[in-house]
This record gives structure tokens, C-alpha cells and sequence, in this order.
């Protein structure tokens, strides 16, 4: 970590016997995973042996900031628990992102070692306070790099240049690197490449998190397991109050965690100044690795192993030689449609296309990992999938994203789907969406009764019909009812007769047509009452929905039988 630590370390001082009793209350609680996670002033975790070699870190200092606590108001309670206050359990989100995608691509090529991502979110509290409160950019790189002190043996480990000052900007000590904490030795081993960018960068969130559970999982251990948990902790750093802290956080965001906007993560006591200087090139010309393509092998010890307190402050460290920036990436220059399909959807329903776009830079390439708006433009009361008009996506290792899924409304009409790129200014791209009238394309009598009566009366039984859509209920469907002169009528013209069964307006005048009703929640119309007027014989309705699905039905006007 970079300079700043005196405070958070005199205050370490007294926080590990609050750590191990705040964990001990967990695993008490019955909080999630607490068959495993144990206070680390338990004779188990004592007893825990760490792994051969430097830790991760180089045994640098680290934030002892305990999770929130607060004390139950119930009887006999005496112990004080940590509590998810809503700002402590809020994870920035690029950062909470990147643990996620470490978990399931860990979860996909060593399922046996059971990381959990809020293991990694723990140990990246502890050792950046998640990327100084989640200051990276769209692509997870954080602004500045994140270094450790001087690994010169003066507090701390004494670990001489290992990368000739390519990663850290050290040429003759060691300094960890990254939100992670990773000495340039133990990166260049374990680094991976998890945004498929063509680089291991231990400044990278999405890289670091990668090569951090990567290194937890080394051995075969596997995680669920007490003693294998303790072991991979210490291995990171080897110290017992280390150790409870992290279990501490561990436990705490397994409670409940949310996700916050990048920059706006809370920072623990003494953060660490964003003065650390630009961004060292790494002279090594690392290969692209995929992630979950091979089985780590535990890193080789250097030939003096590091023997820091991991709890002593050292002297200010003397400030690196000004490192060579690298060469800027190539710009994001294009923002282009991947081959969306025609949007259109029944009001009421799901779209079934989705907006999809690919970014490229000034080169040509794909772009992963970029920010991407979609938002809805125009008169229209369709949403995106959660009840939104906008949304913020990350293109895929392909450049390529898509919107959620549009729920169209009851308006119809067109209107726009607009996605822009976030941050540099590359022209928008524009779908149109349609929203048509719902519709029916079957409908049908809800019974078989003959609908019959006598001259100057009225219909006893009522007319009933159901409409379906591709066998779905067709709610809210609109139909016409009318009386037709003939059975072969067309439907979107058909003649009216002038005489037999009729219905009446609200003004109780007889009237041959109907409009403006509808199919109710269960695609059910009941129609209003029918009359007879003084003419006898069989008599056709018809009924038409919107879609153009019909049904006729024939009424019988007679005279009683003598």
C-alpha cells in the first residue's frame, strides 16, 4: 500500500481482539458460510499453517477497519455484530463486477475450490479499500496505480528488484501493486488477463481479482473447508490479525451487499492519497492468457523470503524514479448495430428482439468492456426489463452488448431505442420499435347453447366468446359484433342487415353494429343483451377481433309453438 498507514496501523493495534469477537458472533448467528470462518484468535486458525514462500502482499500493511458493528436490543445480548449499514455493504460497481466474473470463471475450470466473490471482496477491502472506493475506469483499470512501500526490509519484507521497476517503478525494491496488493514476483507468476485486453495488469480489477482467487484455490484446497480457507488467507498475508479482519469483511458481505456508482465506495481510516504517480509499462511482454485455461502451480520462494511484521509502520519510503507512461490504448471510435433483429412487439408483450451494438476503436478491434447507454426516446410507455427508460451495460470479451428486454406498453406507435457509447463522443446508434394493437388470431363461443326467440323479444341466453393469441390468453383484444345478410360477407366489409336481431345504444336505439369492446383479463367478451324485432328465420353475427380472427354465430327468432 502507498504511504499513509500510521493511523490505520495504530489503530490495528486494538482492533484484532474486536475482530475475532465480532467473527465469533457471526459464526454463532448462523450467518451464511460460518461453518468455515472462524475468528482468528481461535486455536483452529492459530494453528493454521500458511503456504511456503512470500505472501501475495509481501507481508505490506494493510486497512484494520472493522466492518460496522451495533448492539441488538434483546435480552442477554452482550456481544456487539456487525450490522450491513447501507453504506459500509455498498461494493463500487465495476469493482463488485469483477469479483463476480472471478468467482464463475474459477467456478467453470476449478469448481472443486468453492472461492466465494465475497471472499475476494473482503481481502480487496482490506487491502485497497476497493480500489480507493472503486476509482477505475469502464474498463476496471484504476486511475492511478496503487502501491505498496518499499519492500527494503525496514518494517517490512526485504525483497529486491524483481522486474526491473516494469510494474511498481522500482528498480531496487519490491512494492505490492494494484487493488490487490500483488509484489511484482508473485504477479508475474499468477497475473491473468480476465478482460481479454492482451495484458496482466495487476492495476486492473478485473485482472487482479482473476489472479487473486486463482492464487487462493492454489494446491487443490478447497475453500469450504475451515483449515484450506485459513491456509489461503495467511498466504496472502501472514498475520493472525489479517486474518480475522478478513473474515471479518468476509462474513459482513455475505450479510447483504449492494452495488454503488464507481467513486462513491467508502474509504477506510487513512486512505491512500491518488498521488501515486502514472502508470508503469510492464517491460515484460506477457502472454494473453484465457481465463480457467490452465491450473496454477504455487509461486517459487525468492531467495530471501520476506520476513515483515505486517504490523509495524516504516519509514516514509523514498519516491520511485518516474516511471515511462505506456502507450494510450486506441480510441473507441465506433459504435455500431450487431445485427438486431425487427423490433416489434403486441402491446402488452415482451419484444422479442433485442438492441444489440459492437464497439470498435480507431484500429478496428472489438472493444470489451466498455460502457454502453440504451435509452428509450419518444412517446411511448414501453420499458426496458425492471421498469426502466435507461440503462448502463459493459460490452462483452466480444465488444459486443445487448439491451434488456423491452416489456412494450399499451401505447402503440413507434418510438426509439438510442445506444451511445459512455464517455468518448462516437455517434449514436438509433433503432426504431414498433408497438401494434393487441390482437387475437382465434376466437370462439365459450359454449354450444342455440340462441332462440320469439318475435318482439329478447335473446334469454347470452352471447359469450374467448379470443387466444398462439394459444395465450388474448387479453384486452378489441372486437365488432355485427349483423350480417350472409355467411360468405368478407370480414373487413361486411353487409349489414337491416332487419332481425338487434342490439341498442345507450340511448336505447336499435343499432346493428357494435364497436369499442373488448376481450376482458381472461380474453373473455360477454356481449350486451339481443333483441328481436317482428322478423322470423335464422339470423347471422359475426364477431371480429383485431387480428382479423371471426367467429359467426347464428340466432333463431320464432314464434311459440301453439
Amino acid at each position: 500500500m502507498a504511504a499513509q498507514f500510521g493511523r490505520r496501523l495504530r489503530k490495528g493495534a486494538t482492533t484484532t481482539a474486536v475482530a475475532a469477537v465480532a467473527v465469533a458472533a457471526l459464526s454463532a448467528s448462523g450467518a451464511p458460510g460460518a461453518t468455515h470462518a472462524t475468528a482468528g484468535g481461535s486455536r483452529e486458525a492459530s494453528d493454521a499453517t500458511p503456504p511456503p514462500g512470500t505472501p501475495v502482499t509481501g507481508n505490506s500493511p494493510y486497512y484494520t477497519d472493522l466492518p460496522p458493528l451495533n448492539t441488538p436490543d434483546k435480552p442477554g445480548t452482550s456481544i456487539d455484530l456487525p450490522a450491513t449499514g447501507t453504506a459500509e455493504a455498498g461494493i463500487p460497481a465495476t469493482v463488485l463486477a469483477a469479483y463476480k466474473q472471478a468467482e464463475q470463471t474459477i467456478a467453470g475450470s476449478d469448481p472443486g475450490c468453492h472461492v466465494p466473490w465475497q471472499l475476494l471482496a473482503a481481502i480487496g477491502k482490506v487491502e485497497s479499500g476497493q480500489a480507493r472506493g472503486g476509482k477505475v475506469d469502464a474498463n476496471g483499470t484504476t486511475f492511478s496505480p496503487i502501491l505498496g512501500p518499499v519492500l527494503n526490509g525496514v518494517g517490512f519484507a526485504n525483497i529486491s528488484d524483481t522486474d526491473k521497476g516494469a510494474y511498481d517503478g522500482d528498480a531496487t525494491h519490491d512494492r505490492a501493486v494494484g487493488p490487490m496488493q500483488f509484489i511484482p514476483s508473485t504477479w508475474e507468476k499468477w497475473g491473468e488477463d480476465a478482460n481479454s485486453d492482451g495484458r496482466r495488469d495487476p492495476n486492473n480489477i478485473y485482472d487482479a481479482a482473476l489472479a487473486a482467487g486463482r492464487y487462493l484455490c492454489a494446491d487443490g484446497r478447497d475453500l469450504a473447508l475451515k483449515a484450506d480457507l485459513d491456509r489461503a488467507i495467511l498466504g496472502y498475508n501472514h498475520s493472525q490479525e489479517y486474518l480475522s479482519t478478513v473474515l471479518s469483511w468476509f462474513d459482513f458481505y455475505k450479510r447483504g451487499t449492494h452495488g454503488v456508482p464507481d467513486g462513491t465506495g467508502v474509504l477506510p481510516v487513512g486512505d491512500i492519497p491518488d498521488s501515486s504517480g502514472p502508470m508503469p509499462t510492464p517491460t515484460p511482454t506477457p502472454t494473453p492468457s484465457t481465463p480457467g485455461s490452465h491450473r496454477p502451480t504455487p509461486a517459487p520462494s525468492p531467495s530471501k523470503p520476506g520476513g515483515g511484521t505486517g504490523g509495524k509502520p516504516s519509514p516514509t519510503p523514498t519516491p520511485p524514479p518516474t516511471p515511462t507512461p505506456p502507450p494510450s490504448p486506441s480510441p473507441v471510435t465506433r459504435l455500431e448495430d450487431a445485427g438486431t433483429a425487427e423490433l416489434a412487439a403486441m402491446a402488452g408483450h415482451e419484444f422479442t428482439a433485442r438492441p444489440t451494438v459492437r464497439v470498435k476503436n480507431a484500429a478496428g478491434r472489438t472493444v470489451p468492456l466498455q460502457a454502453v447507454g440504451f435509452e428509450i426516446v419518444g412517446d411511448t410507455d414501453a420499458l426496458f426489463a425492471g421498469g426502466k427508460k435507461s440503462v448502463v451495460l459493459h460490452t462483452g470479451a466480444d465488444g459486443t452488448v445487448a439491451a434488456p428486454t423491452l416489456q412494450a406498453g399499451e401505447k402503440t406507435g413507434t418510438f426509439t431505442v438510442r445506444a451511445k457509447v459512455v464517455g468518448p463522443r462516437v455517434p449514436v446508434v438509433d433503432f426504431t420499435a414498433t408497438v401494434t394493437v393487441r390482437a387475437a388470431d382465434a376466437i370462439a363461443r365459450t359454449d354450444g347453447k342455440v340462441l332462440t326467440a320469439a318475435p318482439g323479444t329478447e335473446f334469454a341466453d347470452a352471447v359469450e366468446v374467448k379470443a387466444t393469441y398462439k394459444g395465450a390468453i388474448a387479453s384486452g383484444v378489441a372486437v365488432t359484433a355485427t349483423m350480417i345478410i350472409a355467411a360468405d360477407n368478407p370480414a373487413d366489409k361486411p353487409v349489414v342487415n337491416d332487419k332481425g336481431p338487434y342490439f341498442k345504444d345507450a340511448d336505447g336505439k336499435t343499432v346493428r353494429t357494435l364497436t369499442e369492446l373488448k376481450t376482458d383479463a381472461n380474453g373473455v367478451l360477454k356481449l350486451p343483451k339481443i333483441y328481436a324485432d317482428d322478423a322470423t328465420g335464422t339470423f347471422l353475427l359475426r364477431l371480429t377481433t383485431a387480428g382479423g380472427a371471426t367467429v359467426t354465430i347464428e340466432l333463431k327468432v320464432a314464434a311459440p309453438a301453439a
